[in-house]
């Protein structure tokens, strides 16, 4: 299938800014995790995030790390946004890149931001790196095979246009939908106190195998080759919005734990 001219000048221009269509949770839906990340902070957690970003919100750093990708000094990060692992596997038994992923990555993030010994700059930089990470452990294709790269060489259209599984899940969806993340942020599901509680039990391996269950159906959503269109996204765009959400209220219970 050959790739369209305007896909492709779409594909050059996230080089050129150091964008990668092959492990992004889209901007968009970065920033909606970080705004609700927001809303569920804790006064002091708020207070002490501040002060360290030097009063640049969750949603505005939440795209750091994937920005970074032009600077090839920053290349050792960039196995940290997904992890890979068979259908009918687990984290646990799931063979591990040596240059580490998404739990290893979100763990090492952790270990700086609450050492009483790390510089202040880093401190800075790994929280980036946690609002970013935190994002795309609940976007499905990031949690994906490692023979296709999440989704990435299953060819779709969209709109009769060309493009892949993990693009689908990561950008089209919301782009089509056409909200801004301060929006998306501003629309999420009410919840109770239990509910939130609910959402935020557990480790980081628990909330892969918690994404893990959705990818196995997103996988199982398509054929190779489909038109996707609006049904596709009317079935489907409410379980994007509710990791958003999730990961929002996740990332709001580790900044709180790292913060009290």
């Amino acid at each position: 299938m050959k790739i369209s001219k305007l896909l492709f000048v779409v594909a050059i221009v996230f080089v050129v800014t150091g964008f990668s269509t092959i492990d992004i949770w889209g901007p968009t839906g970065h920033r909606a995790t970080g705004e609700i990340a927001e809303a569920h902070l804790t006064k002091k957690a708020k207070k002490k995030i501040d002060k360290l970003l030097k009063g640049e919100g969750l949603a505005f750093v939440s795209t750091y790390a994937d920005q970074i990708k032009s600077d090839k000094k920053y290349k050792e990060f960039s196995s940290w946004h997904y992890v890979n692992m068979p259908l009918d596997g687990n984290y646990e038994t799931a063979d591990k890149n040596p240059k580490g992923d998404l739990v290893t990555g979100i763990n090492k993030c952790i270990a700086i931001l609450k050492s009483k010994t790390a510089k202040e700059e880093d401190k800075r930089f790994y929280l980036k790196m946690l609002v970013h990470l935190v994002g795309d452990l609940h976007q499905p294709m990031h949690i994906g095979q490692k023979e296709d790269k999440g989704g990435n060489t299953i060819q779709l259209q969209w709109f009769n246009k060309g493009t892949n599984l993990h693009r689908v899940w990561d950008t089209n969806m919301l782009e089509e939908w056409g909200m801004s993340y301060i929006e998306l942020a501003a629309n999420t599901k009410d919840l109770s106190k239990e509910q939130i509680k609910l959402l935020q039990k557990g480790s980081v391996v628990d909330w892969v195998k918690d994404t893990h269950k959705l990818t196995k159906e997103v996988y199982n959503s398509v054929e190779v080759g489909d038109k996707l269109k609006y049904r596709y996204s009317y079935d489907h765009f409410p379980t994007v919005r509710k990791q958003l959400q999730k990961g929002g209220i996740r990332l709001a219970k580790l900044l709180n734990e790292i913060y009290k």
